[in-house]
């Protein structure tokens, strides 16, 4: 041939094309990712700390692949609407979003048919552990105070928040509970679409009690509104040292987490997946992220690809012991 190509690679190059066409592009644009803006869904409320992670991981790619990355709050049915809106997009790389770890909970209770494996795993992001807060009036100073109240309460008597039934936030309530010797659902848990307005909640007097992270619920702490009183996690946070472990202040060895990555619908191009995990790479590793998580007390996690395919899967089977252990889960 003049042109110096082999039959092989016209072949090659033709089978490449013909497997963008069906994907909805033409080869300039699988070549060339992003072309256009690219859509990021966030199955959870604004103001709260998926959303945060989810605007400053969309802001740090823009400056990055020089396209907008602008978020959409997709709320709903504890998590399931954006959850199923990431999965049913088109796979063209123009539609990806953030997964919280609900997604490898909400499946047990039979409230989609969504789960790890429903998606294209990009980056795992953050890992968070849940803290214990109350209203700045509540006359609990401890979290020894307040479990003392809490076993001495009629069942149903006390009412908490942090997310959807079934979530992390309530999963690590229920958690704590049965670490007491509690029934699951001795403190009755109402849903709401994340941190955000449970902490509003709490701050009006709605609730009693809000379980999540203590980043999440740094604003309203800040504002005098609301206090921490312990984190389940092996050790502190150093961004609030002031905040004991629910095994220092209680002796109850108890600890569970929350995490945030970036996927895609399943079947994403290969060559759009090695851009965009490249590309969250330099995110997770550029000091306005590093600085902005810091600044917020939410921790940074980093694994690509297949290996936060990995890391969902087991976290997945490990939920689901937990939630059939706790009544959670159906079937």
């Amino acid at each position: 041939m003049t042109s110096g190509l082999t039959r092989r690679q016209v072949l090659a190059g033709g089978a490449a094309g013909g497997a963008a066409l069906a994907l909805g592009l033409n080869p300039a644009q699988a070549q060339t990712w992003p072309a256009r803006p690219v859509t990021v869904i966030c199955p959870w409320g604004a103001g709260g700390g998926t959303d945060a992670t989810v605007r400053i991981v969309s802001a740090v790619l823009e400056k990055e692949l020089k396209q907008p990355f602008n978020v959409v709050n997709r709320t709903g049915g504890s998590g399931v609407v954006g959850h199923a809106a990431i999965a049913s997009a088109a796979p063209d790389g123009y539609t990806i979003g953030i997964l919280t770890v609900e997604i490898s909970m909400l499946h047990w209770q039979g409230l989609t048919e969504f789960r790890p494996d429903s998606y294209t795993p990009l980056a795992l992001m953050n890992e968070d552990p849940p803290g214990i807060q109350v209203n700045a009036s509540s006359p609990y100073k401890t979290v020894k105070e307040l479990a003392d109240a809490v076993k001495a309460a009629p069942p149903g008597k006390l009412k908490a928040s942090g997310t959807g039934q079934g979530g992390i936030w309530h999963l690590a309530l229920v958690g704590w509970l049965t670490a007491m010797g509690l029934k699951p659902d001795h403190v009755a848990w109402v849903p709401l679409n994340g941190a955000a307005p449970a902490m509003q909640d709490l701050a009006a007097g709605g609730l009693d009690i809000v379980t999540c992270s203590v980043p999440e619920a740094r604003a309203m702490i800040e504002a005098g509104k609301a206090r921490s009183l312990a984190i389940m996690a092996a050790e502190r946070n150093p961004a609030f040292k002031d905040v004991p472990t629910l095994k220092e202040a209680m002796g109850i060895d108890y600890t569970t987490g929350a995490w945030r990555g970036i996927a895609g619908p399943k079947g994403m191009p290969p060559e759009t997946v090695a851009a965009m995990t490249a590309a969250l790479k330099k995110v997770n590793e550029s000091s306005e992220f590093r600085d902005f998580m810091a600044s917020r007390g939410f921790g940074v996690r980093w694994a690509p690809g297949a290996e936060f395919g990995s890391f969902m899967e087991a976290g997945d089977k490990a939920m689901g012991v937990a939630m059939k252990a706790a009544g959670l889960a159906k079937g």
